[in-house]
C-alpha cells in the first residue's frame, strides 16, 4: 500500500485518533498528580500568634499542618506578655501550603542593659538626647550652687550616684544633678574690684 492510500484510509485515522487520546488521558492523569502532590487549590489561612508563648503557638499551627521556627528574640515590649510572639511572617491572614514554615520573632523577658554613657560636663540639652537614644529616660533634676548653669555634675538612679560605664536597664529613670549658675562675682566684690582697677590705672 502506498503512503498516500495510508494516508488516506481509515487504519490511519483510527491509529491517529488513538494516538490523541492516548496523549490527552495522559496529560489529564499528569495534572491530576501535580494537583494531588502541591495539594493545588488547598490554601490554609496563617493564624494570629501574637501574645501567644511557643507552645500555645505550636498547638494552634499543628492543628492546620503547619510549622514553626523562632528567629530571635527582640527587645522587651511591655505591650505583649514575656516570651510570647511579637511578630511573625507570613501574616496573620496570608494563603499557604500545608507543612509551610511559620517564623517568630518573641518578647525578651525583660529589658536589655545598657552602659551609662559620659555625661558629667555636657549640658541638659545633650544629655537629654543621649539618654532617650539609649532607651533611657530622663529623671528628677535637682541645681546645685555651681557656675556652668545647666551642666551635668552628677547622675543618680534610685537616690543612689551612678557613674559611666555601669550597666543599667533599658527605661529606666536617671537623674541629673545640673549646675544653677549662680555662684560668681556679687555686686560688692565686683565694685571693690573696680575701685583697685581705677586706683591703679591713676
Amino acid at each position: 500500500m502506498s503512503w498516500k492510500r495510508f494516508l488516506l484510509s481509515f487504519t490511519f485515522f483510527k491509529q491517529l485518533g488513538l494516538a490523541f487520546l492516548i496523549v490527552c488521558l495522559s496529560m489529564f492523569l499528569f495534572m491530576q498528580w501535580i494537583n494531588f502532590t502541591t495539594n493545588h487549590g488547598e490554601e490554609i489561612t496563617v493564624p494570629n500568634l501574637s501574645k501567644l508563648t511557643l507552645e500555645e503557638a505550636e498547638d494552634k499551627l499543628d492543628e492546620l499542618d503547619l510549622d514553626y521556627e523562632l528567629l530571635d528574640t527582640v527587645d522587651y515590649d511591655p505591650a505583649f506578655p514575656k516570651l510570647t510572639v511579637v511578630q511573625q511572617d507570613p501574616h496573620p491572614g496570608s494563603k499557604v501550603k500545608e507543612n509551610r514554615v511559620i517564623y517568630v520573632k518573641i518578647n525578651a523577658e525583660t529589658y536589655a542593659k545598657v552602659r551609662l554613657p559620659e555625661l558629667v560636663q555636657k549640658t541638659y540639652r545633650q544629655a537629654v538626647p543621649t539618654l532617650k537614644a539609649l532607651g533611657l529616660e530622663v529623671g528628677d533634676t535637682t541645681y546645685i550652687p555651681n557656675l556652668a548653669k545647666d551642666m551635668v555634675l552628677e547622675m543618680r538612679m534610685n537616690g543612689k550616684k551612678v557613674r559611666a560605664g555601669q550597666q543599667v536597664l533599658k527605661m529606666s529613670k536617671i537623674d541629673l544633678v545640673l549646675g544653677d549658675g549662680k555662684i560668681g562675682f556679687d555686686e560688692e566684690e565686683l565694685d571693690s574690684t573696680n575701685q583697685i582697677d581705677s586706683t591703679v590705672i591713676e
